[in-house]
């Protein structure tokens, strides 16, 4: 990730990092399934060592924690509000750029949830997760595909993240090093009253971290009669969330 781009993704976490927990609810569920697809794949219940990136407020390290137990785990946030994420799962805390700040080495589990769609190379990060594994460690990392927030990109928003993937790129990166045990995606639509409740969820979400639109009366009117006009209906106006993860095993 540039810095310049690292630095607004990095003070609008930082903003909504009081909201977002709760806000999050599509996240939320992301992360579930990764530990539930960690579980029916087969890992072992016990892991020496666990690297996380992207922790934010705690889901996936929550689901981890109950179902999974670690002689060390180390979690990884850009924003230093995470540390009370560390601190209340008993985690060592790794603030900063998950693809510069230096990793543990040779981790039995890396994790992470909906956070590769922020790097402009997911694909190049997931091989780097899957080569820096311990032999036998596993994978469990999810993000998003070209149809996320697909409504916003047609009324001309920039908030879209950078590295959005499907499943095909997620198992092409880790060919040959890991052995995948599930891939696969989900689109699942959510709806909000009007396009203001879509603005104050990726505000409260923290990711509209790269629009840096500057609103004006008139230009928010024209946002949302577009919005209600292309992707309104009787339960309001809708917005596309299109999770993509990967489970994998190494060799060992």
């Amino acid at each position: 990730m540039n810095a310049q781009l690292t630095d607004r993704v990095q003070r609008s976490f930082s903003r909504s990092f009081m909201t977002y927990h709760d806000s999050a609810g599509q996240q939320a569920k992301i992360a579930d399934r990764l530990v539930q697809d960690l579980r029916d794949g087969g890992a072992p219940r016990h892991f020496a060592s666990a690297l996380e990136f992207g922790c934010g407020t705690g889901h996936l390290t929550q689901h981890l924690c109950e179902h999974f137990a670690f002689d060390t785990l180390t979690i990884n946030d850009l924003s230093p509000e995470a540390d009370e994420t560390a601190s209340t799962h008993g985690a060592e805390f790794l603030c900063g750029d998950a693809e510069t700040v230096a990793w543990p080495a040779q981790p039995h589990l890396i994790a992470s949830a909906s956070m590769i769609q922020w790097l402009p190379d997911p694909a190049a990060f997931l091989r780097r997760a899957a080569m820096a594994l311990a032999p036998g460690g596993w994978l469990a990392i999810s993000g998003f595909g070209s149809q996320q927030y697909h409504e916003l990109v047609q009324v001309g928003s920039a908030s879209k993240a950078p590295g959005l993937c499907g499943p095909d790129v997620l198992t092409a990166a880790v060919e040959g090093i890991v052995d995948v045990v599930s891939a696969g995606e989900v689109e699942q639509q959510v709806h909000f009253s009007s396009p203001r409740k879509v603005l104050e969820h990726l505000r409260r979400t923290g990711v509209n971290g790269r629009a840096q639109k500057i609103w004006t009366k008139s230009s928010l009117m024209v946002f949302s009669n577009d919005y209600v006009r292309q992707f309104g209906g009787e339960s309001g106006v809708s917005l596309t969330y299109h999770p993509t993860w990967i489970i994998a095993r190494k060799p060992g």
